[in-house]
């Protein structure tokens, strides 16, 4: 049994466009009078926009002050925001060890998708200039549910004609490990040990990530 398939999550693994978020809503916040710390920005790692707007409303004790038009159009002004923001997003942003480990993938023969939460992970591919290694990328308006659900890896194993299990999920936040395991895949976690605990495999920064390493106990779990 061998990978056949290696599925990305953006933020945090492939570039780190969590400032970029976090000063977005953060902008958003402060114009619906609501305040919030770095602290409660981790609960927003990884999940959906709206799920991410919905879980600032009830920080702010404002979840029924809005209605679903009026939250569609936060999260748009939210993501205008973000997107006037990683304009300045250049190929220097791609973090460390990623390039080596996505050229590592290719040479093994591997097929690369991007499973992001972001409806502008094709943008952002586009600015670190990294689109061409990508077969895939899921569109997240297509799916019916965000992270911890599987539904976002097993969208893309399917893009990519492979079984979950010739996948393997390199995710950062504890959603998407949740996700990638829920999905029948190998887990792969970037992070501390303590948010990383249900991956089969983690390291503790990009630049950690082994191919062979993770290949090796692939084999050895399978």
């Amino acid at each position: 049994m061998a990978i056949k398939g290696v599925i990305f999550d953006l933020d945090g693994v492939i570039t780190d466009t969590a400032e970029f978020h976090y000063r977005a809503w953060q902008d958003l916040g402060e114009k619906i009078g609501i305040t919030f710390d770095r602290a409660f920005n981790e609960n927003l790692k990884g999940i959906s926009r709206m799920d991410s707007l919905n879980l600032i409303l009830e920080h702010g004790n404002k979840a029924d002050d809005y209605s679903d038009a009026e939250k569609e159009a936060l999260a748009t002004d939210k993501n205008d925001d973000y997107k006037t923001l990683i304009e300045e997003i250049t190929p220097t942003d791609i973090l460390p060890g990623i390039q080596t480990f996505l050229d590592a993938c290719i040479a093994k023969g591997m097929k690369l998708a991007l499973a992001s939460a972001s409806k502008n992970g094709p943008a952002i591919l586009d600015r670190l200039e990294l689109t061409d290694y990508f077969e895939v990328t899921v569109d997240p308006a297509s799916l019916k549910n965000g992270k911890p659900d599987p539904e976002i890896f097993l969208k893309a194993a399917k893009l990519l004609h492979l079984e979950p299990f010739e996948c393997i999920g390199v995710e950062d936040a504890e959603a998407g490990i949740k996700s990638i395991n829920a999905a029948g895949m190998f887990s792969v976690g970037v992070g501390s040990p303590e948010s990383m605990k249900e991956a089969d495999i983690f390291v503790e920064n990009t630049q950690e990530l082994d191919l062979e390493k993770i290949i090796n106990k692939y084999k050895k779990m399978r």
